[in-house]
Formats: C-alpha cells, structure tokens, sequence
C-alpha cells in the first residue's frame, strides 16, 4: 500500500496512551505529521478518561482541537489486565480538558467511518477491545475501512521476545475477533520490529526537545524511572501508515492461541501469498528514525 508523498490519510487513532510511553510518542508524531487528517482518537484500557486526558494534554500542545472519546475499560469477557495509568502524573504541568461527553467510542468510531467511505485508516495501538466491539457490533464498518494498522504481536520464533505481545495479552479475545474479520490492507506491525527500533533515556533527551515533544518527554521520566530504553512500538505502526518502506511485508494468516497463562494472546502465524493478513517482518530503522523525527524538523 505505497502511498504518494503528498496524500493526506485521515485517521482513526485507537490508545492505550498512558501506560507505556510509545503511544504518546506515536500521537505526537500524527499532530505533526502533514499528510496526517486526524479525525478523533478513542482510548482503551483501565481508567480510559484518565488515559483521555493525557491525549488531551499533547493535542492542546499541538494547539489542536481534535474529537477524543474514553472507550471501554475491560476487556471482552473479563476485568482489565492494565488497570494503572503512572504517566497521569504529569497533568498537573499540562492543560488539558477533563471531561469528554457521554458519546460512545465505538459509536463514534462507526459514524465516522461511515461519513468517510474508505477513506480512514484505523491505527489501533492498544488492546483491540474498541476496534474488536466495533467489528462485532457495526460490521459494514470493516469492508467501509481504507486500511487497519494495528501494533500488536509476535510473528517469528525468536525466544528473546515474550510469546504473547502486550496488546494481544490484554484483550485475547478481541484480538481473536480482529483476526476472524476482513478489512482492507489488513497490516500488523509485531515485536519482532518494533524491538528493532530502540532509544536509550539520554538519546530520547537529546532529541524530544521540539516544543510539542515537551510533554511526551515529561511523560517518558515516569517511564525511565523503572527502565532503560524506549521501544518505538507505536510510532513505528504510525510512521509505515505513511511511509509503506519503513517496512518490509510478508502476506498469510494470523490466529489467536488462548491459555491460562501469561501466554494467552499469543499470534500463530503461517505465511502465504495469498493470505488475508500481512505483518511486518523487517524494519530499516534509519529510515524509520528519520520519517519520524522528520517531521518535526
């Protein structure tokens, strides 16, 4: 899906922003991204408001006015495996609206896509609990799609990774619904490159100093406090919307292994030409870093 330099997406960004500090980098990037019309973004996961807010506090940086809707906080058939949102911490330091009406994010979510017949890439970059409700309940609304990019799972054989992505593990079962549907250009962007795609605490303050970037660097000291590096997991998804190089694609399909254990959620992947799926399967991560930061220049 090569898209043309000067072709405008809108999007649909759906977040987990709050948790792990990739999707605050991710968003940034689609407020300064040109060719980037964001229609709204829906968040997902444990305390969706608060997670609500901090997209908020970056969208007024931008000095944007952009549709942001709290969706659903458990998964499909149980309580929230991520219930903690540590990087609310720096809201104090930011404007931010705190309150978001009583619309329905998957509500808004197939509204929009409606009024926007392929045209909208969906970028979901959190437990797909929101997209997977949203195919069950509006399920036009999939074939009515231009694209579905989605960060979420593992799809080689490398031991050095967690058998079980995150964004798969928090909601299996929403993730087992995205993959039993059809949408156009199906994409998956997987742990097997975004691990490749990696800033240590001191080059992220070497290069976070745009002035829109001044909160998402806030926000990364909560997540340094306890780590080391910074994974470009969802800015790598967000920047392939835009630039189909960054990456290289292997078509087949997916399915959703569940278990008891911290395995649930794993991706099965078998290749195929022919297949309804296509994942990621390298990265040039010099491109990548450049596409990114790009943008802020």
């Amino acid at each position: 899906m090569n898209q043309p330099s000067n072709d405008t997406i809108k999007v649909i960004l759906d977040t987990d922003i709050g948790s792990d500090i990739d999707d605050a980098v991710a968003l940034a990037y689609l407020l300064a991204q040109p060719r980037c019309d964001l229609l709204g973004i829906t968040t997902v996961s444990g305390q969706p408001v608060e997670r609500a807010k901090l997209a908020s506090a970056i969208c007024k940086t931008a000095g944007r006015d952009v549709p942001i809707i709290p969706g659903y906080e458990d998964r499909l058939n149980g309580p929230t495996r991520q219930p903690e949102v540590p990087q609310t911490s720096v809201l104090p330091n930011w404007d931010h609206d705190t309150e978001f009406g009583d619309q329905d994010a998957v509500e808004f979510m197939a509204e929009t896509i409606r009024n926007n017949p392929h045209e909208v890439a969906l970028l979901a970059v959190g437990p797909m609990t929101n997209v997977a409700r949203l195919f069950t309940k509006h399920p036009d609304t999939a074939s009515l799609l231009k694209s579905l990019h989605m960060m979420i799972g593992r799809f080689s054989d490398d031991s050095g990774l967690p058998t079980s992505e995150w964004n798969a593990h928090c909601d299996p079962a929403a993730a087992d619904v995205i993959y039993k549907i059809a949408a156009p250009h199906h994409t998956s962007i997987g742990l097997d490159v975004t691990h490749q795609v990696v800033m240590d605490s001191s080059q992220v303050k070497e290069h976070f100093q745009h002035p829109l970037l001044k909160p998402v660097y806030e926000m990364s000291e909560v997540w340094f406090s306890a780590r080391d590096e910074l994974k470009f997991h969802d800015p790598l998804a967000a920047v392939a919307l835009f630039d189909d190089s960054v990456c290289e694609y292997e078509s087949g399909t997916a399915i959703v292994k569940r278990t008891s254990d911290r395995d649930d959620g794993e991706t099965v992947w078998s290749p195929h030409a022919k297949g309804p799926h296509r994942v990621g399967k390298t990265v040039d991560a010099a491109r990548f870093f450049d596409s990114y930061f790009g943008v802020f220049s």
